[in-house]
């Protein structure tokens, strides 16, 4: 049986403090935690997006991510701070929450380019979403990373 996900897509303007503080606590215990990468997850560009979070049946935030606007990040809209939590791996959890992303932009903003950055070894599962690989592999934090553009 597939895992019951709520999602909601909020921007930053209008989180509750108890979701900020899922969404920073996640991030943190899979960027900071289990990546071993002390550097500071919080910037403003949280201030800027909007917020996707997964929750499941108890109640955990188990997959997040930003959508930031143009301008932000890069010339075009991009994704960012994508986490899913260990206990959801491997269940398309995170495959969903790419496409919650996507679909959210896509109804925001219409049918427009998307760029992120991804860690390299995740080019793979970026690319089954359409998203192709734009840049030569550059360091971000210890950590090889890949930009990535998906063109409608």
């Amino acid at each position: 049986m597939k895992n019951k996900i709520t999602w909601s897509i909020i921007h930053f303007d209008d989180l509750s403090v108890n979701q900020l503080f899922d969404i920073l606590q996640l991030r943190n215990q899979i960027f900071i935690v289990e990546q071993d990468c002390p550097y500071l997850d919080i910037d403003d560009k949280d201030r800027k997006s909007f917020h996707v979070m997964g929750y499941n049946m108890q109640g955990q935030l188990v997959a997040t991510s930003r959508v930031l606007p143009p301008g932000v990040s890069y010339p075009e809209v991009s994704i960012g701070r994508v986490a899913v939590s260990v206990q959801a791996r491997g269940t398309g959890i995170g495959h969903e929450l790419n496409h919650k992303s996507v679909e959210f932009i896509f109804e925001y903003y219409g049918k427009v380019a998307i760029r992120l950055s991804a860690q390299k070894h995740l080019s793979k599962f970026y690319s089954k979403h359409s998203f192709k690989v734009v840049s030569d592999p550059y360091d971000e934090d210890g950590i090889p990373h890949v930009e990535m553009l998906f063109s409608p």
